[in-house]
């Protein structure tokens, strides 16, 4: 499963079969995070199209001044159609001002107290405000809370271990020591993967944006460096994915 991808990007609209009949071919799912409530439709629109797009919609924090209401109104006339909330969560380097990172506060306070009273997993923006967020998860009974594209320090990643947190690592994770050595430190229960895409990544991956099918690549080097065959990683992946889920 790719855990964290913006299937809603118009960067993908015109090669959005290819992309469908690809997850069909490789097998793969992936949890579709929206940005606000015009990608949030267009989300639940491709839901409809394939039962691989697994649906997550949300307000991101740089979009956190758009219509808080609405996205609540949609998210309850959509309960039972989503899979979870997202991406959600809080970034300093969209507000410029504090009462902006107040709004941000607020819409991700609000939306996670959704996904408790829904029981739904959420996808949680944490860039250079994992502190933060650390202190506001223990308000919440939200099993399948994902820090996506894990990006803090080894203590960090403990803390988010102890708070019973799931993280993932992308395609970067193939040529980054750093993100390595994160990989290596974390629970083995609690790793998902994921592609951001259209994040586009260098290296080996050319600054394509990022493709759903890169997963293979990313879970190859994730068996690497858990010293582990590729199946048994493939086994890992699905139950934790379950486990996200709540399934």
């Amino acid at each position: 499963m790719d855990s964290h991808i913006h299937l809603s990007d118009p960067e993908y609209g015109e090669d959005m079969k290819m992309i469908l009949d690809s997850m069909k071919r490789l097998g793969i799912r992936a949890c579709a995070v929206s940005m606000d409530n015009g990608s949030s439709r267009t989300t639940l629109d491709l839901a409809k199209k394939s039962s691989l797009v697994l649906p997550f919609i949300g307000i991101h924090p740089e979009k956190s001044k758009d219509n808080l209401e609405s996205m609540i109104h949609l998210i309850q006339e959509n309960s039972g159609a989503i899979s979870g909330i997202g991406e959600i969560g809080l970034d300093k380097t969209y507000a410029k001002t504090d009462d902006d990172f107040k709004r941000q506060k607020d819409v991700f306070s609000k939306l996670l107290s959704m996904a408790e009273n829904l029981k739904k997993p959420v996808s949680v923006h944490s860039r250079k405000t994992l502190d933060e967020i650390f202190e506001i998860i223990p308000s919440y009974h939200i099993p399948g809370f994902l820090l996506h594209w894990f990006d803090g320090s080894k203590k960090q990643l403990s803390r988010a271990m102890d708070l019973g947190c799931f993280v993932s690592y992308g395609p970067v994770t193939v040529y980054s020591q750093d993100k390595q050595v994160l990989l290596s430190n974390t629970n083995k229960d609690k790793i998902l993967v994921e592609t951001d895409g259209p994040v586009r990544f260098s290296h080996c991956f050319g600054m394509k944006s990022a493709q759903i099918s890169f997963i293979p690549s990313v879970i190859f080097c994730l068996s690497k460096i858990l010293q582990q065959d590729y199946d048994e990683s493939i086994s890992m992946l699905e139950q934790n994915s379950k486990h996200y889920l709540g399934a």
